[in-house]
């Protein structure tokens, strides 16, 4: 529900190009409590200031000089592409009316108005608006929810599948290089085992930090289940072996990080990390065959005795289920 405290502390812009009006508007409303306003008297600066506040509601005069009500709906509308246009439209045509409520305004008050008309007006369409905002951040929450994981809060298997597959689209076009990087925790069921589960996902979330400050910018990391992560590099060389080098680099620099101790619970524990890495250019190799790539070569990295990295080997076999040791 949205508290009386909330509509009162929304952000209101008056638009009118006479003075006396911003002030009357600003009176009536500073009396009925609202305490956050705004004004201009230039109809030109309404959609840069409203990008910029983002404002819960605008008091938008239709008849202006230079550029008119209407005009400054259709702009409104134009960058809120699919959202809600928080517009109440006040002028002395009534006329207007169905224009006005087909170009975008929410609602209309034609001049005279009614004080007690007008602060019942507002405070409904502030309600709804808060309402719309508050459903927004909901659905904004719930699909982060479902492409993040939970105790790391990186993204998850889905989310990560759509990133690789813009990569290898993006690769297409730039014949840039990418690698998929497949990671696991040395020895973790043996943590889980002897410190409990709480100290295991106590460790998962001090390796997800520090994967993702070895990360470039615009690099995706994503727990892929587990114990495991997935680091996909996008942006490489466009020689093969110069995106490999730069992905080796990258691959090093995680495992000095992640070779440092961890405190968990207030002690020093020491943990490594086993590397698989696969080197690709747009659409070659299907998504799943470029895991099985990176999963097979980070087992062979766990059997060399973890704490390594390995680069996918083209001539070995692919098999149809590779379980880490």
């Amino acid at each position: 529900m949205i508290s009386p405290r909330d509509i009162l502390a929304a952000h209101i812009l008056i638009v009118d190009d006479n003075q006396a009006n911003v002030a009357l508007l600003s009176q009536l409303l500073n009396e009925a409590g609202y305490h956050n306003l705004s004004a201009t008297r230039d109809p030109f600066s309404v959609c840069d200031m409203h990008s910029t506040h983002a404002y819960d509601l605008i008091l938008l005069d239709l008849q202006m000089p230079g550029m008119d009500g209407f005009a400054v709906m259709h702009e409104l509308q134009q960058m809120e592409t699919g959202g809600y246009t928080p517009v109440l439209v006040i002028t002395a045509q009534p006329g207007h009316k169905l224009r006005a409520l087909a170009s975008g305004a929410k609602d209309f008050i034609a001049k005279p108005f009614d004080v007690v008309e007008v602060k019942t007006r507002i405070h409904n369409m502030l309600e709804v608006r808060l309402l719309y905002k508050q459903l927004e951040q909901a659905v904004s929450t719930l699909k982060s929810i479902a492409l993040h994981d939970p105790l790391t809060n990186l993204p998850n298997r889905r989310l990560l599948m759509d990133r690789l597959q813009q990569a290898r689209l993006a690769s297409v076009r730039s014949q840039h290089h990418c690698a998929l990087m497949f990671l696991d925790i040395d020895h973790f069921k043996q943590l889980n085992d002897t410190l409990g589960h709480d100290m295991g996902d106590a460790l998962l979330q001090q390796v997800s930090a520090r994967l993702l400050a070895c990360a470039r910018e615009g690099d995706s990391v994503a727990r892929f289940g587990g114990d495991e992560f997935v680091v996909l590099l996008d942006g490489l060389s466009l020689q093969p072996g110069v995106a490999a080098t730069q992905a080796e680099v990258i691959a090093h620099k995680m495992l000095t990080a992640l070779g440092q101790p961890y405190q968990l619970d207030a002690q020093a524990y020491n943990a490594s990390l086993s590397i698989g890495v696969v080197v690709f250019l747009g659409e070659q190799d299907a998504i799943g065959d470029l895991l099985k790539k990176a999963d097979l070569a980070m087992y062979q990295a766990k059997s060399g005795g973890g704490h390594t990295v390995r680069f996918f080997d083209p001539a070995a076999q692919l098999p149809t289920h590779v379980s880490p040791a």
